[in-house]
């Protein structure tokens, strides 16, 4: 018998459960550890910020969701890894042995990194759906008083892709109202130009989303590193294509969403041969961490390198279909050690999205997501909008089911199909 415990309950871990138990022996012990007891569908909270969507559309409680699939689960953060003795140290004073670890735990978000910056400072976020919750109770204090608004991402971030549907639905929810004319609006962002979304571009993604935000009236500001953001006020240097200051911005506004940085969570940060620098656990083709062998690491907080030098630092993201090809991989791998076998599966590292922009959307597909590319493809229509709702609905239920279909690969490719054949008509 085998325990196989997984850190998270997010998009990686929910799913890395499902198809771990499918793969797994049934005498084996599936455990999912989790500092909350419900399930958020992330990828929705620029609807909620705005309050299109209510919390409990995006949520579910775990328990009985895992319970279902014979599924253990523990509702306590993990405050320690202990690799060297096959250990997880609780936060309610519990310690958990394993035989295999896979953390999915997703990132810690660095809003200490920058003055002012974050939920508890003076700038909103929606990287969590509690983040998104005080967004929306902003939100709706805002739109009574409307005035400026600055959105972007800062230095070092790597999920550029809900910064720009932020700033998009919430003009779209503005225009709705019949208040855009009373709210300049600014992206603000580290990437070097804007459509670089950490990929260093996705086929005309640069020239379709300067088209986009010219449309919309929204201005932007690129290379910027945000200094410091005081209430009402955002302190922003831009710097020119060697890396050196430019031009020194101070941007008043009445409302900011602005993505952080990410960092590895405290459990793992600084454990040698587990982690880098940033806390990012390092793994081998096969998701496994290279020292600690029977530790596997899926999502947003494994490491990848950036996918080229840039004047600010940016990181690169990781989509959810990169997601959930990890997540397939791993299980198979684990399935394939367990059997006595060398793990083979690899990861399909692309890149592939959905942007919702609140009545329309941008879609891009990158194969392989660092260039050189097989496909480098972009493309906008309101198809993207309906495809996002398509692709929040198919998880919901996916999670509701427990089934291991590859929902976010079936629904963005059989709408990238459809696409295809239209271009071709």
């Amino acid at each position: 018998m085998a325990h196989i415990v997984i850190i998270g309950a997010g998009i990686g871990g929910m799913a890395m459960a499902y198809e771990m138990r499918a793969l797994a022996r049934k005498e084996d012990l599936v455990t999912v550890v989790s500092n909350t007891p419900k399930f958020h569908f992330v990828p929705s909270n620029p609807w909620v910020a705005v309050n299109w969507r209510n919390r409990d559309e995006v949520e579910l409680e775990i328990a009985p969701l895992l319970k279902k699939r014979e599924i253990g689960f523990i509702a306590s953060g993990v405050s320690r890894i202990r690799p060297e003795n096959n250990l997880l140290d609780l936060d309610d004073g519990r310690e958990l042995d394993y035989d295999f670890l896979i953390i999915a735990t997703g990132p810690k978000l660095a809003f200490d990194e920058i003055a002012g910056l974050g939920p508890n400072g003076y700038t909103q976020s929606v990287c969590n759906i509690d983040h998104a919750m005080h967004a929306q109770e902003e939100w709706s204090r805002f739109v009574a008083d409307p005035g400026p608004i600055v959105v972007g991402a800062v230095q070092g971030a790597s999920c550029f892709g809900p910064a720009y549907e932020f700033a998009m639905t919430m003009e779209t929810d503005l225009r709705h109202r019949k208040i855009r004319d009373r709210v300049p609006m600014t992206f603000v962002t580290s990437e070097p130009y804007i459509g670089h979304l950490g990929l260093g571009g996705v086929g005309d993604s640069k020239g379709m989303m300067e088209s986009i935000l010219r449309e919309k009236h929204i201005k932007w500001i690129c290379n910027a590193k945000v200094t410091k953001i005081e209430p009402g006020k955002m302190c922003v240097t831009e710097h020119d294509e060697d890396g050196k200051p430019k031009r020194e911005h101070e941007l008043p506004f009445k409302y900011s969403m602005l993505l952080p940085a990410f960092k590895g969570v405290d459990a793992v940060f600084g454990i040698e041969g587990l982690t880098n620098p940033r806390g990012f656990i390092l793994i081998d083709p096969h998701q496994r961490n290279p020292k600690y062998q029977n530790i596997f690491a899926v999502g947003v907080c494994v490491a990848i390198p950036p996918v080229e030098v840039t004047p600010v630092p940016t990181g690169t993201p990781k989509t959810g279909y990169m997601i959930e090809s990890m997540v397939t991989a791993t299980a198979h791998n684990i399935a394939e050690i367990i059997a006595g076998r060398e793990p083979k599966e690899r990861a399909t590292w692309n890149a592939v999205c959905l942007a919702d922009f609140g009545d329309s959307g941008a879609a891009f597909v990158a194969l392989p997501q660092i260039p050189p590319r097989n496909v480098n493809w972009f493309s906008r229509g309101k198809w993207v909008h309906l495809a996002k709702i398509a692709y929040e609905k198919y998880f919901m239920r996916k999670m509701r089911l427990g089934t291991t279909e590859t929902v976010y690969e079936k629904i963005v490719m059989d709408a990238l199909g459809i696409m295809k054949l239209k271009e071709k008509k």
